[in-house]
């Protein structure tokens, strides 16, 4: 062997020998340093997570009965990744799947779609990534012919799921309180993974709370989703489990009922034209006056939130947000905005007997009142003489007040205000709580308005060109609305006579909503607290214990309670001889006294808006009932016969004028002491009703009051909780 050959054949050696070392450094890295990584990182490649979402907790109420529950069904899913790998995208396999069901292609297509600013309802705004509900009314022919032929339907599941249910107990709805579900979007999901996030983490498969109760509670009613994790081999088949977390009115009824009846008297009542009242829109509020609790609100016209669950079709959704339909979408008792007419005037009374009128002193109820060359007329153009401001809001005398509001302005220096206006009506109205929202574990209501003098500068400022091009457009005909526009252009921004004397009765561009004017008579019922309202009153655990109060919030009215004391008996006058003497035929004073207040607003270019405000008993006020309709005529002949219904089936009143506790809505009238029972089988046993009358057989004062809201934690593990409303 040549020296040449030998040199090279130890080089050859050297090489293999560095590859060897190099290999066997390599193999010693990955094994020992690096090992525990890659071995973590291995078996993280084999672990899938299987989802399973929490039952979501029921809403019950006070005495345990369902308003939300869940109901199994056979629900059919589809997943779009498993139909996207199909040589066809899934075609052939939705066209066989709507022959099982029994269901257009086009339709089923449609609902697994994901929703976008161009395509139509019904579609699926949830994750991409999750099985796709296309029905919960599968029956088990159906399933079984999908389940047994898995490989015509790859992707294609069939299995019981819990599905929200709205049993609706006695004939409620209660749709704009309840609210409605729908899947958590992509968009939600993105969010939670943002820096700094700190809201809800939700899994691709949740559904979650839109609106009303369903959204304002829904943390506690959606339990905790639970998660399987579970080892695969590399054709993704499952060889072992590795860990798993298991998932975690009756009075509504009548106070839907009777919002209902107002609306069609209304209708067949006519207008001074001789036109049928449109009665386009009402609601109405039972309050617990001792601390603002909601009993029951409803809203019309309403809609069936079931019609959210599986997809909505576009038909429907756009029913529910048309204005030719009324907008059912839109809840009139927190969300409706009214003029609010002479229910109004409890205010006004407030603030005249803060500015120093006097209780005794009498004012001139003539059939008019004069502010420079406008006549102002009573509503009817009666005249009653010289009244108190108790008889005034008794027969509701509208002069008093315009006389009143006028020196009041006058003495703030009219045209010309001076350095710090005294504006009495205007912040007694502000410290009732209008032009701000009420605060209702609600998520959304509307603050109503406050007409001020920094308001109209600010109306003028933005409105002014419009006006003043309607004022000189040769085009636009000389009439009441030319003449409207002429003076807004002219210094709208005043806070003029007009405005004032408007004020006093409720009219102008003030507006407020039935659930404001029900926390107004509420804080003048129970001598002064203004409560924030609630529909929650406590969050319970599926074992039934307490988990957190919802303690009522309250603030003082700046009105001393003599006069609140006087203004209630002004207002239980009105139905024994003022404007409200119709709607309380047959009502038992001697047992029951009552106070009620008429409204009737006036809007342009629309009907009367009808308002009855109401409490009882009135030497011991428990409930609130407000109920208004819009374009509904009168307050003492529309909403007023409803109010006085309602009142008697809080009451026990009977037909004959007897009084029975017993056939009261809420089970002896007085308010139950205990929540619920809930077993650990979780049956919901209902707590016995306290007694309900005193040694004489009336129902003593502590038996007449409303049960308020109730909700519960759901089980934060497993089936989910329940909610007490």
């Amino acid at each position: 062997m040549s020296d040449r050959s030998r040199v090279r054949i130890v080089v050859l050696q050297i090489l293999v020998l560095s590859l060897f070392v190099t290999l066997l450094g390599r193999l010693w890295y990955l094994q020992i340093p690096a090992g525990e990584r890659y071995d973590q990182a291995a078996s993280a490649n084999q672990v899938r997570e299987i989802v399973t979402p929490a039952v979501r907790g029921q809403i019950l109420d006070h005495l345990g009965r369902p308003l939300v529950n869940n109901r199994p069904a056979l629900v059919v899913s589809v997943s779009r990744t498993e139909l996207l790998k199909q040589p066809d995208k899934g075609r052939a396999v939705l066209q066989r799947l709507a022959k099982v069901l029994g269901m257009p292609y086009e339709e089923l297509r449609q609902r697994i779609s994901l929703c976008g600013p161009n395509v139509p309802k019904p579609c699926w705004n949830g994750s991409p990534y999750q099985p796709i509900p296309v029905t919960d009314e599968a029956d088990t022919r159906m399933a079984l012919q999908i389940m047994e032929r898995r490989e015509d339907f790859p992707g294609v599941t069939a299995e019981v799921q819990p599905v929200r249910n709205y049993p609706a107990p006695e004939g409620a709805n209660a749709a704009h309180i309840l609210g409605y579900l729908s899947p958590v979007s992509e968009d939600e999901l993105r969010r939670q993974r943002e820096p700094g996030y700190r809201g809800p983490q939700y899994e691709r498969s949740e559904t979650v709370g839109r609106a009303g109760l369903e959204r304002e509670y829904n943390d506690q009613l959606r339990g905790q989703p639970g998660v399987t994790r579970v080892a695969v081999d590399h054709l993704g088949r499952v060889i072992d489990t590795l860990d798993e977390t298991p998932p975690t009115a009756r009075v509504q009824a009548v106070a839907e009922q009777q919002l209902l009846e107002a609306i069609k008297r209304a209708r067949q009542q006519r207008d001074k034209d001789g036109k049928a009242y449109k009665a386009d829109s009402g609601a109405v509020v039972v309050m617990n006056a001792k601390n603002g609790q909601i009993v029951a609100m409803a809203s019309y016209p309403t809609y069936d939130p079931a019609v959210w669950e599986g997809g909505i079709t576009k038909k429907e959704y756009e029913r529910l947000i048309s204005e030719d339909t009324g907008v059912p979408m839109l809840s009139r008792a927190t969300m409706g905005e009214f003029a609010p007419a002479s229910t109004f005037k409890v205010i006004s009374t407030a603030a005249a007997l803060e500015a120093g009128y006097g209780m005794d002193q009498k004012f001139d109820c003539s059939s008019s009142y004069t502010v420079g060359n406008r006549a102002f007329k009573n509503w009817d153009s009666k005249a009653f003489g010289p009244i108190t401001l108790a008889r005034s809001l008794t027969v509701s005398c509208d002069t008093v007040y315009y006389r009143i509001a006028h020196e009041m302005w006058l003495k703030d220096g009219g045209t010309r205000p001076v350095t710090k206006p005294k504006d009495y009506m205007i912040n007694m109205a502000q410290a009732f709580g209008l032009g701000q929202k009420t605060g209702i574990d609600l998520p959304a209501e509307r603050p109503g308005r406050v007409v001020t003098r920094e308001w109209k500068k600010r109306e003028w400022e933005r409105r002014k060109d419009g006006w003043c091009r309607q004022a000189n457009d040769p085009k636009v005909p000389e009439g009441f609305a030319k003449q409207i526009a002429r003076e807004n252009c002219a210094d709208y921004y005043r806070y003029r006579a007009g405005d004032a004397v408007n004020f006093s009765i409720g009219q102008g561009d003030t507006v407020a909503t039935p659930l404001q004017i029900a926390r107004v008579y509420a804080a003048v019922a129970n001598g002064g607290t203004l409560w924030r309202p609630t529909l929650g009153k406590a969050i319970v655990s599926p074992s039934g214990q307490v988990v957190e109060w919802i303690k009522p919030q309250g603030t003082k009215v700046p009105v001393d309670p003599k006069y609140l004391a006087y203004i209630r008996k002004g207002l239980m006058d009105t139905p024994v001889n003022g404007t409200a003497v119709t709607a309380f035929q047959g009502w038992p004073f001697d047992k029951i006294p009552v106070a009620a207040k008429t409204g009737t607003g006036e809007a342009y270019g629309k009907q009367t808006t009808a308002w009855f405000a109401s409490f009882v008993p009135a030497n011991d006020p428990q409930y609130v009932v407000v109920m208004v309709v819009s374009q509904g005529g009168q307050g003492s002949r529309t909403p007023g016969p409803s109010v006085a219904a309602l009142e008697r089936a809080l009451m026990g009143v009977q037909p004959d004028g007897a009084v029975d506790p017993a056939k009261a809505l809420i089970p002896g009238v007085k308010p139950l002491a205990k929540l619920p029972t809930i077993r650990p089988d979780g049956v919901v046993v209902q707590p016995k009703p306290a007694p309900t009358t005193t040694g004489t057989g009336s129902p003593s004062p502590q038996a007449l009051a409303a049960e308020p809201v109730v909700f519960s934690r759901p089980r934060a593990i497993g089936k989910g909780g329940r909610a007490w409303s």
